[in-house]
């Protein structure tokens, strides 16, 4: 607790710090007689949580709530218990961050969360644990109800950033910890909230520009998922760690000097990247056939001065000692980034041709950088609103602009990664607006971004002044004018394909499919009502429209409709829904099983022409064998048959055994159709082809047209669908009836 004041005392007034105490010794009490899994009491995390916050130098009452932000969820404290004691707005945060912890815990069934690193009665045994598949892969494509759960939890993640972002702070805190103790979990729960750290939460860490959060969050996931190279590199990192220092000490030197002499103040500084950093940088350098021993960029230098003036001052100087590197110069000074971060980027060829990256930033830059928006709190006092902050912030507001238009769990994941999380570019509207967006994003990103209607209408565009492809991928800088077309018209086809390389946003893919599905829902509803009345109607179901999509969970026939005109539900799905026991008393007209069929295989000959004994007349059940005839295939007799005990030619007889019983419906028919020689032939032996059975025909004739009555035997609705299909492409034939009220029309 101590070392949690004496952090606090460098920036928080004196009178703020009983709010502190108070809520630290609130909390040892709540927690009283808890212990995590690592075996600590449990005291240790929210203090250790809220003493990142105060690295942080976030207000005292983000600290008290960090101390308290599980006594709700793990102890006897309600909110009105906080609110009473420590006010609205604490309680508010830490009802804020229990509601998070909440949605963890659905998203994990009840069964585990991050704080739930006790060994208290809520917790499921280490065996439970270790049988839970991972909770969170979003590479993998697939989402379960769990993965889904997640999702939502992170747009109420978002939502809490939106009202008082310092719940997200908190929670971000949390996590680092629940990271540094993750080896007291089981390894398939390790390896999950790893994957889940380093895809969302580091991420949004460096979203909201807290450096020192990311790179702890990154490395500690990265030690977990892949800890043969993280011990490599840092083995390879202690082996060169002298000559590296020496080389970095020798051109930090030569530098403070040249500011000096140019009356500069300045501060320069060796800037030792994190392992995680440093496996991304080794895998772009292995197509340079390069090895970590000979990059020298690991380690970068920061010189941080007073104002703007002398940035651009000090860039001068440094460019002036070496040479700069080709494309490797970037002004988020003049550009600022999204999450508050500001700094010159340069990279130079120093001493032996080795190149060194150069960071130049004013100290507030600098506190910035380090702390992004938990710095909002350091140099709020005395202000009731912070513009800047405001202004900075827009991304999120644009997620969540984003997230109303995304319906699915897998969309909004996919948005959250490619259109907020990937490297960022930086471009220009004709009218100077700058706009970001994700490493690879082409003009129609651009175009969607600005508005969906430019978007549909984008035929070209121009990319500082000159005419480029759709497929362009923007650099920073660039400046972009879309080109629309005069004449309405929408979103090609092409646009979606993603090995064309036209769109790289999650959200620009959303408000294309959007388009052509508005476009195709008329097309859809009109193809789903033809087929419905030519194959759904041969249910002979007393339902009506409106009950046939209840019962398929659609809220309106137009749903229904739809559904069957984009092949999302097929006629054998609605007629096993409609003929499921559970659908008895409302299922179509019930049809009369005729029982098992007698048929007979042959064995090891195949399917030979067969027929019954007349003299011994056999059942099935009967012990039987069969008698090769010259003319008549095979008859079957039963094995006491004298007949076949008389029977001196042995090599005409042959095993035979009973077929696999099989039910049979018998379905009556109506066939309409034009008049004309061969008609009933072509009827007969197409039915006869599907191997169904017909009982009965009867055949009228009314002028030039014939009515023809049929008893089909079918194994189900299946197979009577298929011979009705086949029938109506007959010459002549325009209705099939299965019942007189309700009819099947023909387009023939």
């Amino acid at each position: 607790m101590e070392s949690l004041l004496k952090k606090a005392r460098l920036y928080i007034p004196a009178e703020q710090l009983d709010l502190i105490s108070t809520a630290y010794e609130f909390a040892k009490e709540a927690h009283s007689g808890q212990t995590r899994m690592s075996g600590e009491p449990f005291i240790e995390h929210p203090l250790q949580t809220a003493i990142y916050l105060a690295e942080l130098k976030l207000d005292s009452k983000a600290l008290a709530a960090a101390l308290l932000h599980d006594v709700m969820e793990d102890c006897d404290v309600s909110y009105a218990d906080i609110e009473t004691t420590f006010g609205i707005e604490v309680a508010n945060l830490v009802s804020g961050v229990t509601k998070l912890t909440k949605s963890e815990s659905l998203a994990e069934k009840g069964a585990f969360t991050l704080d739930d690193l006790t060994t208290t009665n809520d917790l499921l045994s280490e065996k439970t644990l270790m049988t839970d598949p991972p909770a969170f892969n979003i590479d993998s494509g697939i989402y379960s109800k769990k993965e889904r759960a997640r999702v939502e939890n992170l747009r109420k993640m978002l939502m809490s950033m939106a009202e008082d972002i310092r719940v997200v702070l908190i929670k971000l805190a949390d996590r680092l910890h629940n990271m540094r103790t993750l080896k007291a979990l089981p390894e398939a729960r390790r390896i999950s909230i790893a994957k889940e750290t380093l895809d969302i939460y580091a991420p949004l860490a460096h979203r909201l520009g807290i450096w020192e959060i990311k790179w702890r969050l990154e490395d500690l996931a990265f030690q977990h998922l892949n800890p043969v190279n993280y011990k490599d590199i840092s083995k390879s990192l202690m082996s060169k760690r002298t000559s590296r220092e020496e080389y970095i000490a020798v051109i930090r030197t030569k530098l403070t000097e040249s500011l000096k002499d140019a009356g500069i103040e300045s501060i320069v500084t060796g800037r030792p990247k994190h392992i995680y950093s440093i496996h991304k940088k080794i895998q772009r350098y292995q197509d340079q056939n390069m090895t970590i021993g000979d990059i020298y960029d690991l380690f970068a230098l920061r010189i941080i001065v007073n104002n703007v003036n002398d940035c651009y001052s000090a860039l001068g100087v440094v460019h002036s000692l070496w040479r700069p590197l080709r494309d490797q110069f970037d002004d988020y000074i003049a550009n600022p980034k999204d999450n508050l971060y500001q700094s010159i980027h340069t990279a130079v060829l120093c001493k032996g041709a080795f190149p060194v990256e150069v960071q130049i930033r004013t100290t507030e830059m600098h506190e910035l950088a380090e702390y992004g928006v938990a710095a909002h709190w350091l140099y709020k006092e005395g202000r009731d609103t912070d513009p800047q902050f405001d202004k900075k912030m827009l991304w999120l507001r644009q997620l969540l602009d984003w997230q109303r238009d995304v319906s699915g769990a897998e969309d909004f994941i996919e948005s959250f990664k490619t259109d907020i999380f990937d490297n960022q570019v930086y471009v220009y509207t004709p009218k100077g607006d700058l706009k970001e967006l994700p490493s690879g994003s082409t003009p129609l990103d651009f175009a969607y971004q600005v508005h969906t209607d430019i978007g549909h209408q984008c035929v070209g565009a121009h990319v500082n002044g000159k005419l480029v492809s759709l497929q362009y991928k923007l650099k920073n800088g660039d400046s972009i004018e879309i080109v629309t077309s005069k004449t309405e018209r929408g979103p090609s086809i092409d646009w979606l394909y993603p090995n064309l390389g036209y769109i790289k946003t999650n959200s620009a893919r959303q408000k294309i499919r959007q388009w052509f599905n508005r476009q195709e829902q008329r097309i859809n509803i009109q193809r789903g009502k033809e087929l419905y009345s030519k194959q759904v109607r041969r249910l002979t179901t007393d339902l009506n429209l409106k009950e046939i999509s209840s019962i398929m969970s659609m809220e309106s026939p137009d749903e229904l409709y739809h559904s069957i005109g984009t092949g999302s539900i097929t006629v054998s799905q609605i007629a096993t829904k409609l003929t499921t026991p559970t659908n008895a008393d409302i299922s179509p007209k019930s049809i009369k099983s005729i029982g098992p069929s007698s048929g007979i295989d042959v064995l090891g000959v195949g399917d030979l022409l067969t027929r019954m004994a007349q003299c011994c007349n056999p059942s099935r059940g009967d012990n039987i064998t069969g008698y090769i005839t010259r003319s008549r295939g095979v008859t079957v007799h039963r094995k006491d048959c004298p007949n076949i005990k008389n029977e001196s030619v042995n090599e005409r007889l042959i095993k035979v055994d009973w077929g696999q019983a099989r039910t049979l419906y018998p379905v009556d028919i109506q066939i309409d159709a034009y008049d004309r020689v061969g008609l009933l032939k072509d009827i007969t032996s197409l039915v006869s082809e599907h191997r169904v059975n017909i009982a009965n025909c009867e055949t009228r004739e009314m002028a030039d047209r014939s009515i023809i009555t049929m008893t089909l035997y079918t194994r189900g609705i299946d197979e009577l669908n298929k011979v009705f299909s086949k029938l109506e492409s007959v010459k002549g034939i325009t209705n099939i009836i299965r019942s007189p009220d309700q009819s099947v029309t023909s387009n023939k």
